[in-house]
């Protein structure tokens, strides 16, 4: 016997939910059930819903969303975003995307997003994912509950059949939104939802519930195989952003597909594609330690260097003909959207320049008695080509150089810090 479905929102803990409300038949389903709950409203409820804007009936879809939310005292906020139809993910992965950067920016610190996917979705996703070739993690569908922005996200109606909550909202008399694009067979999932589940339920009646328990057995398989990447990724990590390749190397090669997904992911980088790994194993591995080989894809690059694999955004190098003076009063924000600041001091006795690398220039070290070519320095530090360009000189008005980015000091840079326990900091955004 399935629980009442008022027992699927209830929790115990107290922290505040926004649940996404589209104002189609499951999220009013979800609304109503969380606004039924007395513990849920006395920790806070609220509501959010993402005008797109794509829909000749958008505007009037919000305000019966504000009706309904009225209705219940339950506070809604309406954003308004654009869609970006020339992003490369299709009308219906664009508007997903953009929609849950709306969620994410709406989420408070430690607030739970509620979001009205059920089990029919569940089983829908399951097949789309197996159609595109996913692996075990893509197969894993959606979770029912999973760290989300500065908050969570939370699924209560996952294990719950679409028909139940058609029931459920017919029997309370419910108002919802239809919307008439659900029907086009031009979307994948539309089609996959109104013409192939229907014909699968036919000739294999608990379609939609097997579906979704492969999903949840595949859930349990992801579970226990990242308890392993987990700690494979920490044996390769040379530092927060660097693989070794030889401890990386060491790793069978299943698994190190894994673990290099992983560590992709941790950086908060696009997914590798679909010929990511192969190229990484290709490529870069076996690459030489001078050849900087690198692989690009969507904005993000992996490069070896040193016999160790770098991941990083595709960032600009610093303007050449760029220079500011700067007293260090305050933060300095870099063209390349970096930012230098002086920690511990109102600031310079006198204002320094901040420039570019152009070449030749030479930096006297803490505890040298004559000055070194920086180029040399920075190889000898370990700072990689791709970073070198990246850094901000600081030099006095005479043209003496006493600083590349925050830790490479002059002898004199040096000595006026530690004399009032300052320090420079250079946010070098990876």
């Amino acid at each position: 016997m399935r629980a009442p479905l008022a027992d699927v929102v209830r929790r115990d803990d107290d922290r505040r939910v926004l649940v996404g409300f589209s104002g189609g038949l499951d999220s009013t389903v979800l609304l109503r059930l969380l606004a039924g709950d007395a513990d849920i409203r006395r920790h806070g409820l609220r509501a959010i819903h993402v005008h797109h804007g794509l829909h000749a009936d958008a505007d009037a879809w919000a305000a019966h969303c504000r009706r309904t939310c009225d209705a219940l005292d339950v506070p809604l906020s309406i954003v308004h975003v654009d869609v970006d139809r020339a992003s490369g993910l299709g009308l219906e992965g664009a508007a997903r995307a953009t929609r849950h950067r709306a969620f994410e920016e709406g989420l408070r610190d430690d607030e739970i997003l509620a979001l009205a996917h059920h089990r029919d979705d569940q089983a829908e996703t399951f097949l789309l994912r197996a159609l595109r070739g996913s692996g075990v993690d893509g197969l894993a569908g959606m979770r029912p509950w999973r760290a989300y922005a500065n908050g969570w996200l939370w699924r209560p109606l996952l294990d719950v059949p679409r028909d139940a909550l058609q029931a459920h909202a017919t029997a309370h008399g419910l108002a919802w939104i239809e919307d008439a694009s659900n029907g086009d067979p031009r979307f994948d999932r539309n089609f996959l939802r109104n013409e192939v589940m229907p014909l699968l339920r036919q000739r294999w009646p608990q379609a939609s519930d097997n579906l979704a328990r492969c999903a949840a057995l595949n859930a349990q398989a992801v579970d226990l195989l990242e308890l392993d990447d987990v700690s494979a990724l920490r044996h390769a990590m040379h530092d927060d952003r660097t693989l070794d390749v030889d401890a990386l190397r060491a790793i069978p090669q299943a698994r190190r597909a894994r673990v290099l997904r992983r560590w992709i992911g941790a950086l908060g980088l696009p997914p590798l594609p679909g010929n990511g790994i192969a190229r990484i194993e290709t490529d870069l591995l076996p690459a030489r330690t001078d050849a900087e080989a690198c692989f690009e894809w969507s904005g993000a690059r992996i490069r070896r260097w040193r016999n160790l694999l770098h991941a990083d955004a595709m960032r600009e190098p610093f303007p050449v003909h760029w220079a500011q003076a700067w007293d260090g009063a305050g933060p300095l924000w870099l063209p390349t959207g970096d930012t230098l600041e002086l920690v511990g001091v109102d600031g310079f006795d006198a204002p320094l320049r901040v420039h570019a690398r152009h070449g030749g220039e030479r930096i006297v070290l803490p505890g040298r008695g004559h000055s070194h070519a920086l180029k040399h320095v920075l190889q000898e530090a370990g700072i990689p080509p791709w970073r070198r360009e990246r850094l901000p000189l600081l030099s006095s008005d005479d043209g003496t150089l006493l600083a590349a980015g925050g830790t490479l000091l002059s002898a004199s840079l040096a000595d006026w810090l530690h004399a009032r326990a300052a320090r420079l900091h250079w946010s070098g955004l990876a």
